[in-house]
């Protein structure tokens, strides 16, 4: 007996990209197009007649945008929603604020048609087959949870980032290498909104595209006592401070010294994704030694898995977030099954597990790149 194929609404107002998307649908074997649309209006009207898998959805449309739509269609049937967004950095903010209300994915409008085949034959494909069947209710549930508790808790006293402790040198010789993908923007804004200084640095790799990390950056930044920013290359690393890997672009450290300093790449995409958690995690390990903390999230794929293994073959310590509180348990459940990871934390516990964990890693001296 054949495999049910899975249905996907495809909405958008540009009718080159719906048809796009329709014709790399229909090319597949085990998904087609369940319906069309051209408005948000008439994307909640299908939902609740068709009942597809999956809905890709244009979130800049006239009348009523995508968000509205958005709103409307997982407080009617939670299904997984894949964003389709402008490469610029209104799309990017506004994408941010869909993933924060319940989103799965999203893939970046390719602005030329040479780019169609690498984004919405490959990349949308992919993620449309790795998000149907995810329990999306389950994702709604874990954000109201999380909503609550920051109503729920004392606001947090704001420390200015000039007055942040100054970092010592014990934490400028120690290193939090994290990796994160789907689902990673909310968890990593509650990550950053409790994270306290004095912090060693933080380097993040996020899955995303271009133009989306630096607005990320910004959003944390000023949601967090630490000093968040996109990694520009010849970076150098500063306690307190968090560097985010820019989309399209590999991330690497490079020790001369007692200093560490960012190396930007091109390069072909690793473990499926560029910048890849496994090239920077890896680098850390190397820079750092026993003295480096490996930090795997929520996302899809294996991306991160290799590079927790390397942290702690040199001696380093590696914390993963748990199957409960992660909106997809992918990259640190196959971290975590591979035995490359040493404890599970929830998202909520994440800021206090990190503070202690950093306290406790090795005095050892960091591992020295060679010329």
């Amino acid at each position: 007996m054949a495999a049910r194929r899975i249905r996907v609404l495809v909405v958008d107002d540009s009718a080159v990209i719906r048809q796009m998307i329709c014709d790399f649908i229909a090319e597949t074997g085990d998904m087609e197009v369940a319906g069309v649309a051209s408005s948000g209006a008439k994307a909640i009207e299908l939902c609740d007649a068709l009942r597809p898998d999956v809905i890709t959805l244009d979130i800049q449309m006239p009348e009523m945008d995508g968000l509205t739509a958005l709103d409307a269609i997982l407080a009617k049937r939670p299904v997984p929603v894949i964003l389709v967004s402008s490469l610029t950095q209104r799309g990017a903010g506004v994408t941010l604020d869909a993933l924060d209300r319940g989103a799965m994915e999203y893939v970046a409008k390719p602005e030329r048609k040479a780019e169609a085949e690498a984004v919405l034959r490959e990349e949308l494909l992919r993620k449309i087959r790795s998000i149907a069947g995810a329990d999306v209710r389950r994702v709604l549930q874990i954000r109201k949870e999380r909503k609550q508790r920051r109503r729920q808790e004392p606001c947090p006293v704001h420390v200015p980032k000039e007055a942040a402790p100054a970092g010592t040198a014990e934490l400028a010789d120690k290193c939090i290498a994290l990796g994160i993908s789907t689902g990673g923007p909310p968890a990593l804004a509650g990550l950053f909104e409790t994270l306290r200084p004095p912090m060693p640095p933080i380097v993040v790799v996020q899955h995303m595209p271009p133009h989306f990390t630096k607005p990320l950056a910004w959003r944390l930044d000023s949601l967090s006592a630490l000093s968040i920013q996109e990694a520009a290359d010849g970076d150098i690393l500063q306690p307190n401070h968090a560097y985010l890997a820019p989309g399209g672009r590999h991330l690497e450290l490079l020790r001369r010294g007692n200093r560490v300093k960012v190396v930007l790449r091109e390069g072909e995409p690793v473990s499926g994704h560029k910048p890849s958690a496994d090239v920077m995690m890896t680098a850390a390990a190397k820079a750092f030694g026993p003295n480096c903390l490996g930090v795997i999230m929520t996302g899809m794929g294996r991306d991160g898995a290799n590079g927790c293994r390397a942290i702690r073959a040199a001696g380093g310590f590696v914390l993963g977030q748990d199957e409960a509180t992660s909106d997809v348990y992918g990259m640190n459940k196959v971290a975590l099954v591979e035995g490359s990871v040493d404890r599970q934390f929830a998202l909520g516990e994440a800021a206090a597990v990190i503070t202690r964990q950093v306290r406790r890693l090795g005095t050892a001296g960091p591992a020295v790149d060679t010329p």
